[in-house]
């Protein structure tokens, strides 16, 4: 056991941040995690042994981002911070500061307890959402990169890509300011593309969702659009490279798992690698033109009409030459949500 290494990871109910406490336990850290309501404990307890690890070293503690309660109990003690927690619904809110309050409010109640608590670095997960949203790219000359950010002053930005830039912008914010009065805090940042790999309980990422959703046929068609994507379990393990390498200070580290796939493609994977538990995934692709008309009204769609037939790149090149991380293949992640999913009995038989 490292036992002068507490870690406190934020919301370890939510999907990423229960496989980081996996990997964390695993590596023998003592772990502390941030629950909204403690009577979820014995439920994170399950994720973590359905992940493998021993939950021996886990403790709790109640905290809300949108409540100074509890955060500076939390910190109390840690070496280092993994502040995962951030909504991100399926559905887009009408109301943006829906997203964008907990959002940044939440990240800088995090940071300040960990500055007052004396801890040695945080690592905040923010999104390829703050990199590449909000500027027009054709013909893009090269990948994007964690030089890029999203361009705040773009019109009709998605409520989520809007909370996530601000949110990492207060983070480097604070930090500078830290910098400034010569404090030690350090910072490191994980921007992930979206997020595929196996559910170790019902808390899903937004990818997995939609998985899931073409799993128990809830669409006719797919667009054709493509998307990028990284495995979580990949995910928590640059969470935790970047948590202790000395080079990660003040940087930030792009996650993604090699090249988009369609749309038509995933569907196509699916049927393949998961047979009979696959049949309801739908085979058809949906028009161009009909994409477009429901993106008017249709938050999902909305989402998916700058994308078609277009494949974004971006680059992990610094995470892999930086921290020696190696990412999954995206297909791999892709059934492995999905096998995870029929094993949770969430697949419609």
């Amino acid at each position: 056991m490292r036992d002068d290494e507490l870690v406190l990871v934020t919301g370890g109910t939510g999907f990423v941040g229960v496989h980081c406490v996996v990997q964390l336990l695993d590596a023998g850290y003592r772990v502390r995690t941030t629950l909204r309501s403690s009577s979820r404990a014995d439920e994170v307890r399950e994720m973590v042994r359905v992940g493998g690890a021993d939950p021996v070293h886990l403790e709790f503690v109640e905290a809300d981002l949108l409540h100074d309660d509890g955060w500076h109990a939390a910190a109390a003690g840690a070496r280092y911070v993994l502040h995962v927690a951030s909504p991100f619904p399926v559905r887009q809110p009408k109301n943006a500061n829906e997203l964008i309050r907990p959002a940044r409010e939440g990240t800088l109640r995090v940071l300040g307890a960990a500055r007052d608590a004396g801890v040695r670095r945080v690592v905040l997960t923010s999104s390829f959402a703050a990199i590449g949203y909000g500027r027009p790219d054709p013909g893009r000359p090269r990948p994007y990169t964690e030089e890029d950010w999203t361009d705040l002053s773009a019109p009709r930005l998605p409520p989520y890509t809007r909370s996530k830039t601000i949110a990492e912008r207060a983070a480097w914010d604070f930090i500078g300011q830290v910098e400034r009065d010569r404090g030690d805090l350090e910072l490191a940042v994980v921007n992930p593309v979206p997020i595929f790999g196996p559910a170790l309980g019902r808390e899903l990422s937004t990818s997995v969702e939609l998985l899931l959703g073409l799993l128990n046929g809830h669409v006719p068609a797919v667009p054709n659009g493509s998307t990028t994507g990284v495995d979580v379990r990949d995910v928590a393990d640059l969470h935790v490279r970047a948590m202790t390498h000395p080079d990660a200070a003040g940087e930030r580290f792009l996650a993604i798992s090699g090249d988009p796939i369609t749309f038509p493609d995933l569907a196509k994977l699916l049927r393949e690698r998961l047979g009979p538990d696959a049949k309801r995934v739908p085979t058809r692709v949906l028009p161009d033109w009909l994409v477009r008309v429901g993106a008017l009204v249709s938050t999902e769609l909305r989402a998916v009409a700058p994308q078609l037939r277009r494949r974004q790149g971006a680059s992990s090149a610094k995470a892999e030459r930086m921290l020696g991380w190696r990412p999954r293949p995206l297909d791999e992640a892709v059934v492995a949500s999905a096998e995870s999913l029929v094993r949770l009995g969430l697949v419609r038989p």
